[in-house]
């Protein structure tokens, strides 16, 4: 399996529903969120496949913290890893 990243910049206010809207789409394997140096601040390890049922209570504390992350920082480059679910042959 190959992990494919998504990267853009996006600013504090516009994070958490960011990071929300990437949580529920479900296909994301990790979020990393990183300063406008590009130094990582936090890495949201995710879990392909959690129930519809779970995903409320484990988002609400993430969430908290990226809450917390867009008050101090006014832009940010949020970085998505998906894992990809087909495997590659290679020659």
């Amino acid at each position: 399996m190959n992990d494919q990243q998504e990267e853009f910049k996006i600013s504090g206010p516009e994070l958490v529903a960011k990071v929300k809207e990437i949580i529920e789409a479900g296909k994301a394997r990790k979020i990393i969120i990183k300063n406008e140096s590009g130094v990582p601040l936090i890495e949201i390890p995710l879990h392909v496949g959690v129930p519809v049922a779970a995903l409320g209570v484990l988002v609400a504390p993430v969430l908290t913290a990226v809450a917390a992350l867009a008050t101090l920082v006014a832009r940010c480059t949020v970085v998505i890893v998906r894992t990809d679910s087909e495997p590659t042959i290679e020659a």
